[in-house]
């Protein structure tokens, strides 16, 4: 996610909290637009692993949050304030926060300065 400018990128551990999923993957989208065409690479990265979402969501225009159960773990792709008003990270204070980021660019492709 946070490649495609996902946002603050946390993986969050829930194994030892939860018996009906593992992990969850909380990503932040700058816009709807943004957020459906995250939720689209999700998918098309994953399938081929193996992954589909138990049920498919219709976002719609102005989603403000999109949620994809893999059953292992469930992506959550949020607007900014969608996320900040549910602090999932809060809500689920027990699990271990691994924040993920973007890679960094090769030095080739580094512009000069």
């Amino acid at each position: 996610m946070a490649e495609h400018n996902g946002g603050d990128t946390v993986v969050l551990d829930l194994r030892k909290l939860s018996t009906w999923t593992d992990f969850f993957i909380v990503t932040s989208a700058t816009s709807s637009t943004h957020l459906r065409g995250l939720a689209r690479w999700a998918e098309d990265y994953l399938g081929p692993l193996g992954y589909s979402p138990l049920r498919r969501p219709r976002l719609a225009e102005d989603e403000q949050w999109c949620l994809l159960d893999f059953g292992d773990f469930v992506v959550h792709i949020m607007a900014a304030e969608a996320r900040e008003f549910y602090e999932l990270e809060k809500l689920w204070f027990g699990a271990e926060a691994t924040k993920v980021d973007a890679p960094e660019p090769p030095a080739a492709a580094r512009p000069d300065r």
